[in-house]
């Protein structure tokens, strides 16, 4: 699996976890979606990590997912950011996974 974190998706992750330890992790969030399969990609800021998780290397900072979810990604992967709706974007070459993504601090 490869992921890219453009330069704007960096500074605002960086800005927003400044002087705090901790791993960002994307994670396949299926809470309130149904069922396991039904879920929506999210950007996770976290203290700790599960033993399950996996360390994809990026071009800027690791980035960790849950190994038995890593099939509800892509290949290649983007982390994005976009000013226009100040949210974080996660896009592969064939579609858009999550055009609204927050990142979230736990």
């Amino acid at each position: 699996m490869k992921i890219e974190i453009t330069a704007a998706a960096a500074e605002k992750i960086n800005s927003r976890t400044e002087g705090q330890a901790g791993y960002l992790k994307l994670k396949y969030d299926t809470d309130g979606c149904g069922c396991a399969v039904n879920g929506v990609a999210a950007l996770w800021f976290v203290s700790e990590l599960e033993n399950t998780d996996i360390k994809i290397e990026t071009n800027v900072i690791p980035v960790y997912i849950e190994k038995a979810k890593a099939v509800f990604f892509d290949e290649e992967m983007k982390i994005d950011f976009s000013n226009e709706s100040n949210c974080f974007q996660l896009k592969s070459p064939q579609q858009i996974l999550n055009g609204r993504m927050s990142l979230i601090i736990k």
